[in-house]
């Protein structure tokens, strides 16, 4: 089993000291029990990462370690933008959940037409529980990068971003029951970037799908059953870092 990994501000190199305090100390110490000798790993959730080990436990929310191994991973190419539309509840944060932890380097909310949830008025608070979610979820398994959770989009927006990876020579992918073609007919291994369009719960509208398709994007199906929202980009991340090199180690 691969060593825990916490975030710290600023990753030591090979030699240096670094201690966990606060809500990441308290983790280590209290939750994961680590003791003296005991390994793990830190991060700056910027792609620097230290293996470390265990000298000193002060107190039940700090203790010091010492690092052994310093590596930078570069994000995996192409990178993967995910816009998802807002689920209704907790279904909001999984996504975002899901979404990191197969691998998305950016997440874009976006209040499609047929959003029951609103983030109208709250858009900060709905934003910062997503920030929440990506930190967690990239630390319990184990990426050097935290995705970056842009702001609240419309569908202008969104619009604008699909134009903007098009044009970049990039891969728009519109994640649809009815879509035109399966995901692995398009050329993502060939793509400069990839966005992932989402919808809500009740789907996209036949505007929203022809002003995209009007911008270069393609109406894709994943496979026969129908997924929840919460989990059409987790599945389309997995189906990435298969016919493209996201996953190569």
């Amino acid at each position: 089993m691969s060593p825990p990994l916490f975030w710290v501000d600023e990753v030591p190199r090979v030699g240096g000291e670094v201690v966990l305090a606060g809500s990441e100390g308290r983790h280590a110490v209290t939750v994961t029990r680590l003791g003296v000798g005991e390994q793990l790993l830190v991060g700056d959730g910027r792609g620097s990462v230290a293996d470390c080990a265990v000298e000193a436990v002060r107190s039940k929310d700090t203790l010091v370690a010492r690092a052994h191994g310093y590596t930078f991973i570069d994000r995996p190419r192409p990178t993967v933008t995910v816009i998802q539309a807002l689920p209704k509840g907790e279904r909001s944060e999984l996504a975002v959940d899901l979404a990191t932890e197969a691998g998305a380097d950016r997440i874009v909310p976006w209040q499609s037409a047929r959003c029951v949830a609103r983030w109208t008025g709250k858009a900060d608070k709905g934003i910062a529980k997503w920030k929440a979610a990506a930190s967690a979820a990239a630390k319990q398994s184990r990426r050097p990068w935290i995705p970056d959770i842009g702001e609240l989009a419309t569908t202008t927006d969104v619009r604008a971003i699909c134009a903007g990876v098009a044009a970049d020579g990039g891969v728009v992918a519109v994640l649809h029951e009815d879509g035109a073609v399966p995901l692995r007919s398009l050329p993502l291994a060939g793509a400069s970037q990839i966005a992932l369009v989402v919808g809500p719960e009740g789907g996209l509208d036949d505007a929203e799908i022809a002003d995209l398709t009007a911008l270069g994007a393609t109406s894709v199906v994943l496979g026969p059953e129908v997924l929840r929202t919460s989990a059409a980009a987790a599945v389309a991340l997995g189906a990435i870092g298969v016919l493209t090199d996201r996953w190569e180690r």
